[in-house]
């Protein structure tokens, strides 16, 4: 049986005509073909039962589990040399700031460019558990979110922190610019789906997955908040998406109404939100922190990434528009 870290759980959000429709769907990195030849080689299971075609018809809900620990990648990971943010390395971890813009990994016709090509260049061997397309990693961020990612450097590191990633006993924390100032305190415990109308988004939606996040307001600025989100479930977008549902959705993220024209900004917002646009011109979330159980002392480690520069302009423009009121 394969470890947790090489065996992936899914759960089917609503009605799919196709089983590896909804796998390709769901696995970045791997083809249709490839998904299909898993199936018949008796990789995937659906509600505990071996699938037995692609053609599968699933009606939501199912519990889908794929073997990936013999799955080859497709294609190879090419070295690319680049500036990584380092804040802390050991025999076990590396702790990186990721920066807005950089793809974790190769997936959905990406192939170079990624944070995997720079660590492959950086370091000589790192664990491939995940696959040889990401060598190391055992969780990811948005392209456009900023902050800490944790990599491991040895099996047995990938191994343990992917139980901990699983099991929920990683702490994560996270600073997000939204528009508007919800209650100071609060949480958003409502299950998260792939919107049916948009095959790359997903929304709050009744049979989804599980998911909690807590907030609180870091500051107030009127027309905007900077809060501190806790999400206690790892669900793709989750806090993107939670915070939509909120109605303060994080400003600058185009996919789940961050963007908004001068007809959908009140008057009073209009001239610091255009300045806000020039200065952060992605959207304003950023992962500050990581807690976890060390692979390697076992002891309880607490890493920091600090906000970075286009964040920390954005936050001074609003501080100099609060004090000029």
């Amino acid at each position: 049986m394969p470890d947790a870290g090489q065996v992936t759980h899914l759960q089917a959000e609503g009605s799919w005509p196709r089983l590896d429709r909804f796998l390709v769907a769901h696995l970045e990195g791997l083809s249709r073909t490839r998904i299909q030849a898993m199936i018949r080689s008796g990789r995937v299971s659906v509600d505990g039962e071996t699938a037995l075609k692609a053609r599968d018809e699933l009606s939501g809900g199912e519990q889908i589990s794929v073997d990936l620990a013999t799955v080859e990648p497709q294609g190879t990971l090419l070295p690319e040399p680049m500036d990584l943010d380092i804040i802390h390395e050991d025999e076990q971890i590396v702790i990186i700031n990721k920066p807005a813009g950089l793809i974790t990994h190769p997936g959905a016709g990406v192939h170079s460019g990624t944070l995997a090509n720079g660590l492959a260049a950086r370091f000589e061997a790192l664990p491939e558990r995940g696959g040889a397309l990401r060598p190391g990693i055992v969780h990811r961020l948005d392209r456009h979110t900023s902050g800490i990612m944790v990599v491991a450097k040895t099996e047995s590191a990938h191994a343990d922190l992917a139980r901990q990633f699983e099991q929920r006993q990683v702490a994560k924390t996270y600073r997000a610019l939204v528009w508007g100032v919800p209650d100071e305190v609060g949480e958003i415990d409502r299950p998260v789906a792939r919107d049916p109308r948009n095959r790359v988004a997903f929304k709050v939606a009744d049979g989804g997955r599980p998911a909690l996040t807590r907030y609180r307001v870091v500051e107030n600025f009127e027309h905007f908040a900077l809060l501190e989100l806790k999400p206690r479930t790892g669900r793709t977008h989750q806090l993107r998406v939670h915070l939509t549902h909120l109605g303060h959705p994080v400003f600058g993220d185009s996919l789940y109404g961050g963007v908004r024209d001068a007809a959908h900004t009140t008057l009073a917002a209009r001239p610091l939100a255009a300045r806000l646009k020039k200065a952060l011109q992605r959207q304003a979330l950023h992962a500050q922190r990581l807690t976890f159980r060390h692979p390697g002392s076992g002891r309880k480690a607490t890493y920091t990434a600090p906000l970075p520069a286009d964040f920390d302009t954005a936050l001074a423009l609003l501080r100099e528009a609060q004090d000029a009121r």
